[in-house]
Parts: structure tokens; C-alpha cells; sequence
């Protein structure tokens, strides 16, 4: 056992994904399928309460921390690994196949990280080793997108640097380990420091504003290098503000507005896994809102079911999201690209790849029986049970947004629709087997999520007023009430009654290739046009007083050196040869020094 503790989770990965460049191009997909397994085994086998420390510079640190917060990431991070690896089991390219295994275990390790210097060189790690799977698309697009997502995602970690090292310096502690330590009730309480490490993990979780990495990166990767993307670094970010600003109000309106302004750009979108990457933010909004409701001081048991919300929404979105963009992998290597406007039709060719797609859409937009049903209630009760309504609205109305642009929209536009002509062959084998297990898996958690909800970071057991944390049995969560099953239900009717309306009608906004402007048009097309207007306005300025300018110069210049000219004059008059030869031999002398200092 002290062997097995020398290797931090996700360490086998690492360690594998470097010998990755020993094996055969055709035994790629295999071995890289091994990793996740043996990394799993590895982990069930720590003690559930293990922490490692050691000692660095005079500093204690804890470079493994396992309790059941990081357990249940741990093991879905293990999942995600597994499923991504099966769907790409074909890929011979050796860059995707170490860039992912290298991406997945460090997401894994970082978040069994218990201070702040493990936590950083695991963030930095998983920045430089994903974009790698953006990049080996290998096309103009791809590049510059990893080169944008790369400064960003880098950018992130050198802000939790700077932030972590203000902190350590204000109060000797590197350590990353109790629930919510961060947290601040309001702006006047933020300090420099906790706000620094506040942005780096908002820039990770795609906050308003510092979203576009995602929308840009993520659509731009491989088939099957999305599917490994889409599950670590938003999920990562998610647990890093369960771990340190679990409470903080202000997570409360970020979550909000995350759940609903990308509901508008996905209306619009024509490539639909960028309509996953705009859902994908959607999603990540409930989870915001769970961490930012779960205050442990003012109102710990809604705070431990919050927070059992967000890593259960975690745990069920990662495994529908990657579905979905499973599913529109599948159809990128089938068809070549995930245009809605030229597909359609698809299910006559990959009838399999549409089912598993429905069943992802249907997870996704929280059907009875489905993963997400059971997942984000948790969320939505703890929400209603803090007498939050403003928050518990805008969730509803994001819970009807998506629905629509990934319950419907998506299938729709690949798989029904108009025809766009496309008779291909169904997906692969382990592609499909891939999709099966995440299936599977959805609806197994909508069936029975007793054995998620054992899993969560706080035990919730059945009772017999319904799901409850042991010592707050006074909130007790029901899941598949008549009153539960029928509010959502008529909530999703009535998107897919809006959708078959505003289709039927002609309002629908119409498939076509566009490119809708989000807020990276700011940084991209704005402000480096306001800096070429105001370098050209400048250029201006300088050209109209040019001449002056060089007049006025050449007469100071005139003017300082006649103070030199005349036999008696410094400069004018004859010097010794020796005092000549000393001036050159000094003006040498600092040539040299300047030139190798």
C-alpha cells in the first residue's frame, strides 16, 4: 500500500501516455484504452481518507488528498477517460492519442490535489497537453483557435500563480483542502489574492465574458478529440469552486446569466458542436448556482444538498455531454463536418448513432428516467429551499432553453430535417460501443440514482420522506413525484410545442452558414481595430508636424554644436597624440564592456 500512495491518481496515465511513444502506431488505441483501467484500480485500492505530504522549501505540502469531493470527480474523470479512449480506439495519430491520455490523467490528479502548488502544476499541465488535441486537426482554423485557446487557458494559470503566491505570502498556507475557505460574502471582503484565484478558476469554468475560449476551441479539435475536451477542463474548474468558494453569493447571478445567454447563440448556430459547446456553458451554470447556494455557515443543510447537486450534475453532465458530442463525432467522421444547414437524413444511415444521440438529448433536457432529471432536481430543490425565486426562474427558463437547442435541435437538424443527400456507413464498432455504455449509463442514473447519490460528497440515503443527508433529515428530496414528473414534463412539452410552432410558422431562425458574433468579437476584431485606427491617427499627427518638428530639432542640434566650434573651443582645438590615443582606448574599453555585459 505505501508503493501504491508514492503514485498520485492519474499518475498511471501519465506515466503511460509518455510510453505511448514506444508503442506500434496500430497498438495506439489499445494500450491508450489500458490506461484508464489501470489508473481506476490503482484508485480504488488508495484508502478513501488517504493525504500524502511532504516537504518542499521548507514548506509542508499534500500533493495527494482523497475524500469523497475529489472521490466522486476521481472516478468519473476515470469514466469520461475510458469512453473517450474506447471512441477513438481507430485513431493511429500518436499526438492525439499521449496529448489525451496526458490531458485526462492530469484533470484526474488535480483534483486530488491538496495544495496549491500541485494544484497549479496539474492546471498548467492540462492546459498545455489539451490543446494539442486541437491542434491535430491540422487545419488554418485549428491553429489559430489552439494558439487562442492556448494563451487563455495558460493565461488562467499564471493568474492562480500570481494569486496563490499573494496569498501564501499573507498567510504562510499553500494548502487547497477545506470546503469553501475561499469563500467571501461580499465584494468589500475580496482581497487581491482570492480574487486573482477567483478569475483563474472562472476563466476554466467559461464565466460570462471569459467564455469564447470554449466556443472556439472545442468546435475547431478532432472528431474525437472534442469528446476528451468536453469532459475535464470546465468539469476541473467546477470542482476547484466547490473546493474553495463553495457559498460565495456572487456564483449565484454568474450561474444564472450562464444558464441563459447561451441559449440565444445556440438558436442561431449552424455547427452544431458549437451549439454543445454553447450548451455546455448552459450546464455549467447549474452547477455554478449549486456551488454559490451552498453556504455551509448560514444554512448547511441546504448547503450539503447543493453541493450534492453540483457534483452530481457534474458526474451526469459529463457523461450526456460526451454523448452528444459522441454522436456528432461520429457524424464528422462519417460525413466530414456538423453543419446543420447541409445535413439531415442520417438516421436512414446511422440509425444506432440517432438513438444514441435522442437518448443524449433526452438526458440532457432532464426527461423522467434520464440522468439529468435526477441530477439537476437536486440542484433546483436546494435553490427553491434557500427561497431563491428570481434564481429558480431563470433556471426553469434555461431548463426550457435546453431543450430546445440540444433536446431538439440537435437531432433534429442531423438526423431528421430536410435530407441533405448523405448515405454513409454507420459509425464504427467501438464508436457505437462507446455511445452504448454513456446510454447505458444515462439511464441507469434516472433509474436508479440511489447509487449515485451514495457516491456524492455527502451520503444521501433513502428514507421515507425521500432522499436525505444523514443529520438534516428534515430535507428530505423526493425525486419521482406526481408533482415533480408533471411540472417537468409540461415544461418540456411546451418548448417542444414553441419549436414545432415557430417552425411551422417560419419564425425559426433558418440553418445557414453565418458566423454569429459573440463577445470574443471585442478582443478579436474591435479593440485591434481601435489600436490600427489609433495607430494610423497618430501617424497622422506625426506627419503634420514632421517638419517642425525636424526644424526645430536641427536648429537645437546647430545650436549645441557651435558651443564646441573655434580654435578655442574644446572640440576645436589640437590635442597630444597621447591624450587622442587615451579617448580611444577609453571609448574601446566601454564598447567591449557594454557588448559582453
Amino acid at each position: 500500500m505505501d508503493f501504491l500512495t508514492l503514485i498520485p491518481p492519474g499518475g498511471l496515465m501519465m506515466l503511460g501516455a509518455l510510453l505511448l511513444f514506444l508503442v506500434p502506431k496500430r497498438m495506439l488505441g489499445p494500450a491508450a484504452l489500458a490506461l484508464p483501467v489501470l489508473s481506476f484500480l490503482h484508485l480504488v485500492m488508495l484508502p478513501g481518507d488517504l493525504s500524502v505530504g511532504m516537504t518542499f522549501f521548507d514548506n509542508e505540502l499534500t500533493p495527494v488528498r482523497i475524500d469523497r469531493l475529489s472521490l466522486i470527480f476521481g472516478y468519473v474523470f476515470h469514466l469520461a477517460g475510458f469512453l473517450s479512449a474506447l471512441f477513438a480506439l481507430h485513431v493511429q495519430d500518436r499526438t492525439q492519442q499521449v496529448a489525451g491520455q496526458l490531458y485526462a490523467g492530469a484533470a484526474i490528479a488535480a483534483a486530488f490535489a491538496g495544495d496549491f502548488v500541485t494544484l497549479f502544476v496539474y492546471w498548467e499541465l492540462t492546459a498545455v497537453s489539451s490543446v494539442f488535441l486541437v491542434w491535430a486537426r491540422r487545419t488554418e482554423a485549428s491553429l489559430r483557435s489552439g494558439l487562442r485557446y492556448l494563451v487563455v487557458q495558460v493565461g488562467s494559470g499564471v493568474i492562480l500563480l500570481a494569486g496563490m503566491i499573494m496569498l501564501y505570502a499573507e498567510t504562510g498556507n499553500l494548502d487547497f483542502m477545506e470546503i469553501g475557505f475561499l469563500k467571501f460574502d461580499s465584494l468589500e471582503e475580496l482581497t487581491l489574492p482570492v480574487g486573482l484565484i477567483f478569475t483563474a478558476f472562472g476563466i476554466k469554468a467559461a464565466f460570462p465574458f471569459l467564455h469564447n475560449w470554449l466556443q472556439d476551441g472545442y468546435p475547431n479539435a478532432t472528431a474525437t478529440g472534442t469528446v476528451f475536451l468536453s469532459a475535464f477542463t470546465t468539469k476541473l474548474a467546477i470542482y476547484a469552486l466547490a473546493r474553495g468558494f463553495a457559498g460565495t453569493d456572487i456564483l449565484i447571478p454568474i450561474g444564472c446569466l450562464m444558464t441563459a445567454f447561451p441559449i440565444f447563440f445556440a438558436v442561431i448556430e449552424n455547427d452544431l458542436r458549437r451549439v454543445l459547446a454553447y450548451s455546455l456553458n448552459n450546464q455549467l451554470g447549474f452547477m455554478v448556482v449549486g456551488v454559490g447556494v451552498a453556504d455551509f455557515i448560514t444554512s448547511p443543510g441546504i448547503a450539503h444538498i447543493a453541493l450534492n447537486g453540483a457534483a452530481a450534475h457534474a458526474f451526469a453532465h459529463i457523461l450526456y455531454k460526451g454523448l452528444l458530442f459522441m454522436a456528432m463525432g461520429a457524424v464528422m467522421y462519417r460525413v466530414g463536418h456538423t453543419r446543420a444547414s447541409d445535413l439531415g437524413g442520417l438516421y436512414k444511415s446511422m440509425p444506432y448513432t440517432t438513438v444514441f444521440c435522442i437518448i443524449g438529448a433526452m438526458s440532457i433536457s432532464a426527461f423522467p428516467l434520464f440522468s439529468g432529471f435526477t441530477t439537476k432536481g437536486l440542484t433546483l430543490f436546494a435553490v427553491g429551499e434557500a427561497h431563491l425565486a428570481g434564481a429558480s426562474l431563470v433556471l426553469l427558463f434555461a431548463s426550457a432553453g435546453v431543450m430546445e437547442h440540444s433536446g431538439i435541435k440537435i437531432p433534429f437538424f442531423a438526423f431528421f430535417g430536410h435530407d441533405g443527400g448523405h448515405r454513409v456507413k454507420e459509425a464504427p464498432w467501438h464508436m457505437l460501443a462507446a455511445m452504448g455504455i454513456a446510454s447505458v449509463a444515462c439511464i441507469f442514473l434516472g433509474v436508479y440514482p440511489t447509487a449515485l447519490y451514495h457516491l456524492l460528497p455527502f451520503e444521501m440515503v433513502h428514507g421515507e420522506d425521500g432522499f436525505i443527508v444523514k443529520g438534516f433529515e428534515a430535507l428530505a428530496y423526493h425525486n419521482y413525484t406526481a408533482t415533480h414528473v408533471i411540472t417537468q414534463l409540461q415544461l418540456l412539452m411546451f418548448a417542444v410545442l414553441a419549436f414545432g410552432v415557430l417552425m411551422r410558422m417560419g419564425i425559426y431562425p433558418a440553418e445557414k452558414r453565418s458566423i454569429n458574433l459573440d463577445f470574443d468579437w471585442v478582443y478579436r476584431r474591435a479593440i485591434p481595430r481601435a489600436i490600427a485606427g489609433l495607430r494610423r491617427s497618430s501617424a497622422e499627427v506625426v506627419a503634420l508636424f514632421r517638419p517642425g518638428i525636424i526644424q526645430t530639432a536641427e536648429a537645437s542640434l546647430a545650436k549645441f554644436v557651435s558651443r564646441f566650434e573655434g580654435s578655442e573651443r574644446m572640440y576645436g582645438r589640437t590635442h597630444p597624440t597621447g591624450t587622442s590615443a587615451l579617448w580611444a582606448a577609453l571609448l574601446l574599453c566601454a564598447f567591449l564592456l557594454l557588448y559582453y555585459i
